[in-house]
């Protein structure tokens, strides 16, 4: 499966253009997926320096990306080419419902649970902000 990644606030805290804190489980869970077979991209707005910095941190922290703001590879940019990612999952801090946590991104894509991440997120941020707003939908509807 292709996974489509973001950086800052998805593998770092929001500190952009720095790089922040790492987020909690982000490189056990992305380098255990790729142990799994699973492509990752780097899917972030930086460029330039701070796309260097963001690509260089994480070699550091022992991740390789497949890809790096492209669908493969050897993509070649140019204005023909779409700069939209093609993946199969996209994990990102501004997706709807906000960023659910790697334990819960674990638990949803890996084909085990060696950490054992069940326990963890089941009291997430996520599933907290889940039923806040589901409270707040059924209000709205009365």
């Amino acid at each position: 499966m292709k996974i489509a990644v973001d950086f800052d606030g998805t593998i770092v805290e929001h500190k952009y253009p720095k790089i922040g804190k790492v987020m909690p489980f982000a490189f056990e869970t992305l380098i255990e997926l790729q142990k799994q077979g699973h492509q990752l991209i780097l899917w972030t707005y930086r460029a330039g320096k701070e796309l260097d910095d963001a690509v260089n941190f994480c070699s550091e922290n022992g991740l390789e990306f497949y890809a790096v703001n492209k669908n493969m590879p050897e993509e070649e940019y140019d204005e023909t080419i779409s700069r939209k990612i093609y993946a199969d999952v996209y994990i990102d801090d501004r997706n709807f419902g906000g960023f659910p946590g790697w334990s819960l991104i674990w638990k949803l894509l890996s084909k085990n649970d060696p950490f054992n991440a069940g326990e963890f997120f089941e009291m997430t941020n996520f599933e907290k902000k889940k039923n806040s707003f589901s409270e707040k939908i059924k209000k709205l509807l009365g």
